[in-house]
Order: C-alpha cells, then structure tokens, then sequence
C-alpha cells in the first residue's frame, strides 16, 4: 500500500505530524492541526513537490526610494546612452558587427570609469594581453590604471572577480566564454545563456557591474538566444557603416534610463570621438539644394536630430522596378509609393527608386514619411525643395497627415542649424517660433499641389 506524504500542521505554534488529531500535542489546544496542501502535484525530481520556501516581504507601491547612484565617464555621449552614468551592480549587453569599434569603445570606457575613480577589470577572451595594450597605446590610454586579464574559462573568472572585488568589469565576448559544467562547445546557445546567467547574478549578488561584448548575427541581432538580452539591465547596439566615420550607440533598452537614445561618435586614427551637434556632423556634407533631397527633423529618444534624405528615381530597364532602401524600413517605402499612387495620382510604375540616409544613419520614426514623400517627388519631378527647409509628419493610408510629437524641439533644432522654414503637419501642439517659418498641411495632396505643382 503507498505511503501518504501528506503533512498536517497546527495553526497555533506549527508542529507538524504525518496524521491528523483533533489535539495538538505540542502545545495542547484543539482543533488546530490542518492539512498542508503540497506546493506543487507530481514527483519531487520533476517539480517543486511539497517542499516550502521562505516568505517573501512585501511593500506598498506608496513606497519611496532614493534613485540609484550613477557614476560618470565623462564621456558625454556614453553617459547620455546610458542614462545618466553606470548604476552599480547593473548588468550591460553592448552589440556590435565585428570591426565597428566595440573593443574600442569599451577600453575608452574602461579608462575613462577608472580615471573617475571605479576599481576595473578588462578581461578578453579574443585577443591577448599584447594587442589589447597595442590598442591601449595607440589611444593614449597607456597610463590608465585598468587590470587586464585574458582567458574564457567562466569558473577562473568569477574566482578573479571574487577576490579582487572590482567595481566595474568588462568581458570581451560573451561568445567566448564557456562554463565547464555545460557540455557544449563555446558560442553554443547553452553556454552563452548559462555565462550570461552567471555573469548577471554575480553583478546582482556582489555589487560588481558587468559589461558583455555581444557578436551580432547577419541579421544584426545578438548572437545566441534572446533571453540573454532579458537578462541584462540595459541592451546597447554599436550602429555604423564601415564606408562612414560615424558611430551611434543606441540603447534599444534600459532599465534606468530611456530607450531609444542615442550617442554619436566619430572614428578617428586616435580612437572615438564625440560628437556634441550631431545634426549639424549628419549635414555637414549636404551642399547646395538639389532635386531628390530633403531635410527631416527626427527625435532619437530625447535629442532632435536632422538627417537628410536622399532618394533617386528613374526608368528601369528590366520589367520588374527596383525598391532599394538604405537607413529606413523598405516596407514602409511600398506603403508611401502605394499611398502616393492611389491617394495622389502619381504612379512610380516603371521606375526604380533609391532611398538612402546620409550619412549611415538609421531612422524608424514614423515622422519621416513626408520627408521620404518630399524626397520621392523632388525626385521624380527634378524640383529641388525650398532652401533651408525642414519637413516631418506622419502619413496616414487614406492620405492624411498626422500629427507627431515634440514638434517645439524639432523646430528649435532646426532652427539652431540656421533652418527658416518648415513644413509641418496641421493640428499638432507646436509654439510659434521667431526666425523659423513653419507651414501646416492637413493632406498629402495638398502637400503635393502645393510645393511641387503636381498631382
């Protein structure tokens, strides 16, 4: 006959017997003893089983506490993307393609978080110990008091960690490491979630903020599974193209800070540098007014920034059209064409179009669409835009313009840069601002006969 493992416990002073009574043996009072229900049903190697842990303390959402302590770089652009400064203890994924400058943007980081007075460790599992002080030299950063270690076994590291208590340390990759309690080969999914797990707790437990170095797929994703990412306080992606000497870290998320914010930095023989007006960087190539160009006024997280937009159309000599799309989303390319063709009666049937944003930059804001619009039939029609113009809002299917938000500091931007005008959507919550003109339009017809004469 099976044995019960039911276990019944009194209510008074919480003895436990394997039976029930209707009095307590230990303390004497009666009707007390209830049965306690397992906390979960099935085997105890296949589920948690009957077996208790500890209760949780609970607060009140009315509680207060202090915001976290940060500390700076100095590094203007990098604190910025990270929200303010490092919070100890958090845990940091920095994606990248290989050569954009993820190495060198960590060890700048390393030397800058050591001269502000953080105990650092640099561990690499990609390069050794000479090439990482190459880099170092070739920076200027020889004289910066940053620990330098290389190896990729996950066990002698935290052992390291553990006993020098560093107040910041960077692992450089995450891909490299290997745990010898998982039975599979570096860069494995197993390994790199078990060594981000490791790695992330041991940031929780002891105090230590951690910086992983992640490899990106072709895709431009993180390498490896995407729980390593809900792991980690904060996701930053190292953004460039190889033909360009700028760099953008973007924080696609940050537990103490805004999303979607943005550094810019420039890629020079001594390493990065920071960009302090990246608007006026992303348009310093920008000449004379020319058809196929258009100025948009975008926010990336809290900055207003100004990127031009440049767009090419022409007849294509093979019976299916070209859609080729640099720096934005080539579906919503197809949506501005069929909206443009269907709401405004101009067809790009027959012809190739070329979208690009200058200067290597990525742009997802919704608010582009009359600017690609504006460079699409600038394009089209051989009309350059007015000089000195600005132009932002969102494009509905049926053809209306949306209003967008932060209206005043795109404005405020653009005129900062020397912008006088601006064409604008109608309706949205904007202050009238001296030296910049800004224009209203409710629909892309308008738009169209308007400025172009088409449609």
């Amino acid at each position: 006959m099976a044995k019960s493992s039911a276990t019944f416990v009194c209510q008074s002073c919480g003895s436990t017997t394997t039976k029930w009574s209707g009095r307590c043996d230990a303390c004497g009072e009666w009707n007390s003893i209830v049965e306690e229900v397992p906390l979960a049903a099935g085997p105890a190697t296949k589920t948690l089983g009957a077996s208790k842990g500890r209760s949780l303390p609970l607060s009140d959402l009315s509680g207060h506490e202090a915001p976290p302590p940060r500390t700076m770089s100095r590094l203007d652009e990098l604190d910025r993307v990270l929200g303010g400064g490092l919070v100890p203890a958090s845990a940091l994924l920095v994606g990248g393609d290989p050569g954009i400058g993820k190495s060198t943007l960590l060890l700048q980081a390393a030397a800058a978080f050591a001269n502000a007075g953080l105990k650092v460790i640099y561990i690499s599992g990609e390069e050794a110990s000479a090439q990482v002080r190459m880099r170092a030299a070739r920076l200027g950063l020889r004289d910066a008091p940053v620990k330098l270690a290389t190896e990729t076994n996950l066990r002698d590291i935290l052992t390291t960690l553990e006993n020098e208590k560093p107040d910041l340390a960077i692992i450089d990759s995450i891909q490299t490491m290997w745990a010898d309690n998982v039975s599979s080969a570096p860069g494995s999914v197993s390994q790199v979630r078990a060594s981000a797990h490791e790695l992330t707790s041991f940031a929780k437990r002891r105090g230590t903020s951690v910086i992983l170095v992640g490899h990106v797929t072709k895709d431009g994703q993180i390498a490896g599974p995407r729980v390593v990412e809900h792991m980690v306080d904060t996701v930053l992606y190292f953004e460039g193209e190889r033909g360009h000497q700028f760099r953008i870290l973007r924080a696609v998320k940050n537990r103490f800070g805004p999303a979607d914010e943005i550094g810019v930095f420039e890629m020079t023989g001594s390493g990065l540098a920071e960009v302090a007006n990246p608007s006026a960087l992303f348009l310093s190539e920008r000449g004379d007014p020319s058809p196929g160009s258009s100025v948009f006024a975008g926010i990336e997280g809290t900055r207003p920034v100004l990127v031009e937009f440049q767009a090419l159309v022409a007849p294509t000599p093979h019976s299916q059209p070209r859609r080729s799309v640099v720096g934005w989303d080539g579906g919503r390319l197809a949506m501005i064409l069929a909206v443009l063709e269907a709401r405004c009666g101009i067809p790009f049937a027959g012809l190739d179009v070329y979208l690009n944003v200058a200067g290597g930059m990525k742009v997802s804001e919704p608010a582009a669409d009359l600017a690609v619009a504006a460079a699409l039939l600038s394009a089209r029609e051989d009309i350059a835009l007015p000089a000195e113009t600005v132009v932002f809002g969102e494009i509905s299917l049926s053809g209306a313009l949306r209003p967008v938000g932060q209206t005043e500091n795109r404005l405020k931007e653009a005129q900062k840069l020397g912008f006088t005008a601006a064409i604008v959507p109608k309706g949205g919550k904007s202050v009238p601002r001296d030296g910049i003109t800004a224009t209203e339009i409710d629909a892309l017809a308008s738009f169209v006969g308007d400025v172009f004469g088409a449609g």
